[in-house]
C-alpha cells in the first residue's frame, strides 16, 4: 500500500514518503511538497491516509514535519486512516485548541467494491464539520455520519470484526465441507 498524504486547496498539493509514489498526480499537475507540515500550510483540507497508527502521529503530531504543525486557522484535517480511536480523539483535541478541525473517515471497501470503485465513508467528529465537508466526502463515495470524534474509526472498527468472524465461519465451512467429502468448488 503505498502510504501518501493528499492536500487538497486551490491546486492539488501532495506529500508523499517516497516522492516516486506521487508521479501520477504530478503528471496531473499536483505540487509535490517536502513534508505534512509543508503541504498543510497551503490547503484548506488536508486528506491523510497512511497504513498504521504510529503513521498517524507522526504525519499529523510530529512538532517539526507533522501537518498540524502549519495547519491554518479554520484547516480541516481528514484522516482516511484506519486506527486508533484514541489517537483519533488526541489528534481532535489538539485541532481544537488551535482552532481547526479534524474528522475521521475510515473508508470501507471490499473486493466487490475495489471493482466498482465504489466505497462507504464512516465519519466522526462535530456534525457540523462532516455536513461542511460532504460534498467532497461524496465525490469519493457514500459518506455516513457515525457521531463525535474515533467513532468512524470504531464504525469501521466494528465493521472489521464482522468481516473477520464472517470469514472464520466460512473456512470452518469449508473445513467441514471438504472432512464430509465435498467438492469444495462445487459447495462455495
Amino acid at each position: 500500500m503505498a502510504r501518501h498524504l493528499l492536500a487538497i486547496g486551490y491546486a492539488l498539493t501532495v506529500y508523499n514518503r517516497m516522492a516516486s509514489k506521487a508521479d501520477g498526480l504530478i503528471s496531473c499537475g499536483a505540487t509535490l511538497m517536502e513534508s505534512p507540515c509543508t503541504a498543510a500550510a497551503v490547503v484548506d483540507v488536508i486528506f491523510l491516509m497512511v497504513g498504521f497508527s504510529s503513521d498517524v502521529r507522526s504525519t499529523s503530531l510530529d512538532p517539526s514535519t507533522g501537518a498540524l504543525a502549519s495547519l491554518g486557522l479554520g484547516v480541516i484535517l481528514v484522516d482516511m486512516t484506519t486506527s486508533d480511536p484514541t489517537l483519533t480523539s488526541e489528534i481532535a483535541a489538539e485541532t481544537a485548541a488551535t482552532d481547526t478541525d479534524t474528522v475521521d473517515a475510515s473508508i470501507f471497501d471490499d473486493d466487490c467494491r475495489d471493482r466498482n470503485a465504489t466505497i462507504s465513508i464512516f465519519a466522526g467528529n462535530h456534525a457540523a464539520v462532516v455536513t461542511h465537508l460532504v460534498p467532497l466526502l461524496q465525490s469519493m463515495d457514500n459518506t455516513l455520519y457515525m457521531g463525535e470524534p474515533g467513532v468512524g474509526q470504531c464504525a469501521k472498527l466494528g465493521n472489521q470484526i464482522v468481516i473477520a468472524s464472517t470469514t472464520v465461519g466460512l473456512v470452518e465451512g469449508m473445513v467441514y465441507a471438504h472432512m464430509a467429502g465435498i467438492d469444495i468448488a462445487k459447495w462455495l
